[in-house]
């Protein structure tokens, strides 16, 4: 009797044990404009980013991983700060605001410009994450002009990860966008009258 009774208790302190483990903590991250971006002059346009797309797959809080060309991991403690939908567009309008010299230039969820000069829509056709590979971000995108006139393009950006860690894709997911905004720049200067 003894013995079961002292087995009870080693079993019950070792589920309280197991109970008490620790979860990893999760890790947030931010997409970012890059500050070296230089002013290429002062413009008075006025520049709307957004709405944009992206793929249902990575359109979620977690980091997703391609493995494989037909599978993906769910990272489940390394997450975006903000989704993907709000912080693409900032980053896109702040890296327009530096290449257009514009300070009127905003992501569609920031300010109320009621009637731009110009619209971006942008719709991420890839958005891929591969740790010390490369990330790279595919993107149709349309500037629209106040008057309807429009320019359409496609960019894909791949940049290298020189290491395994996730800044280090996220950095490069932020110059991925660094390379759409220089295309969407270019269109706009086109447009502009």
């Amino acid at each position: 009797m003894r013995r079961r009774g002292a087995l009870i208790v080693l079993i019950g302190t070792a589920a309280l044990a197991a109970g008490c483990g620790t979860t990893p903590n999760a890790s947030f991250y931010t997409l970012r404009a890059e500050a070296a971006l230089a002013t290429t002059g002062t413009s008075s346009i006025t520049i709307i980013v957004g709405p944009i797309t992206l793929p249902d797959a990575v359109d979620r809080p977690q980091l997703v991983i391609s493995t494989a060309s037909n599978r993906v991991q769910i990272e489940e403690f390394h997450r975006w700060a903000e989704p993907l939908k709000t912080a693409i567009p900032q980053v896109v309008a702040a890296r327009l605001r530096r290449q257009l010299g514009t300070p009127s230039t905003a992501s569609f969820s920031d300010v109320a410009i009621t009637d731009p000069d110009f619209r971006v829509l942008i719709d991420v056709q890839r958005f891929e994450s591969r740790p010390g590979d490369a990330a790279t971000v595919e993107a149709l995108w349309t500037v629209r002009l106040r008057d309807g006139r429009a320019r359409t393009g496609h960019t894909l950006a791949r940049e290298p990860v020189a290491n395994g860690g996730y800044d280090a894709l996220v950095a490069a997911h932020g110059r991925a966008l660094t390379t759409v905004s220089r295309d969407i720049s270019n269109a706009i200067q086109a447009l502009n009258p």
